[in-house]
């Protein structure tokens, strides 16, 4: 899995929401290319189990440690970007893979503080997650920011709620960084994944209707697994990918060119 051209040798890179699923294997998929790597998340039991099972597995010459926090809390993310720096105050890549949805809901029916909740995770945090590492990536004289949206963020996925508007919401950001930050040689995109098989998409039972929505509207006939995202990741955060950024780029098996899931069953 090592790359000698990677750049990565070394790099201090900090995954949010990096205990499970797609964050987990992008940690991994870094210390295997020599990234010294911080994972966060809100359970530190999570995060400590984490650790252990990249470090059995992934092979490579990086490091990999944990800290605690959660990304909607502004001081809990300058101390997640104060952990990941290096020595020097360092970063040099950040993967804003924290976020999440809510209880899938008709607009009519959606509940004001959840919403809320939904776009302060996704929007606020990825926002907050920007503000602290872009210091520390300008000390660094470089750095790559990757944000974590999704299909919803692109195409319409009725009664997810403010899930949609958060991702695209995201992306804009993400742009706007990008166009701001060019010229210090900062770079930022996103990547939107469709359906991976992580530990929260198991909500979704195999035989169910919104399951059968999301191959029969996926032309490669499957779903991702998180390594398929992690690659794409670990490409951007590379020196081989020094040259692309303000770019929202899909790792959905083609699902993007049809429609979105169905979900209505699970609104009744």
């Amino acid at each position: 899995m090592t790359s000698t051209n990677s750049g990565l040798e070394g790099k201090s890179i900090l995954v949010t929401g990096g205990g499970t699923g797609i964050g987990k294997a992008c940690a991994a998929r870094l210390i295997a290319d020599g990234a010294n790597v911080t994972i966060s998340g809100r359970r530190a039991e999570v995060l400590e189990q984490a650790v252990v099972d990249i470090l059995a597995t992934a092979g490579g010459s990086g490091s990999l440690s944990w800290t605690a926090g959660d990304v909607t809390r502004e001081e809990d993310v300058q101390t997640m970007v104060s952990h990941a720096s290096d020595d020097r105050g360092r970063l040099h890549g950040c993967v804003a893979n924290a976020g999440g949805g809510g209880i899938p809901a008709a607009y009519a029916d959606q509940d004001t503080e959840e919403f809320k909740r939904v776009l302060d995770l996704n929007v606020m945090g990825t926002f907050y997650s920007i503000k602290h590492c872009l210091p520390a990536m300008l000390k660094a004289g470089t750095g790559s920011f990757v944000g974590m949206s999704s299909l919803a963020g692109h195409v319409t996925h009725p009664y997810f709620g403010a899930y949609c508007v958060g991702k695209a919401g995201l992306e804009e950001m993400m742009r706007n960084a990008a166009d701001e930050y060019g010229a210090q040689n900062i770079r930022f995109n996103a990547i939107r994944p469709g359906f991976v098989s992580t530990e929260i998409m198991e909500g979704i039972p195999r035989e169910s209707d919104v399951y059968d929505s999301y191959i029969r509207n996926t032309p490669m006939n499957g779903v991702a697994e998180p390594e398929d995202i992690a690659n794409l990741a670990r490409f951007l955060l590379s020196n081989e990918a020094r040259w692309i950024t303000g770019q929202i780029i899909n790792v959905d098996g083609g699902h993007s060119l049809r429609r979105g899931p169905d979900f209505g069953s699970f609104v009744g």
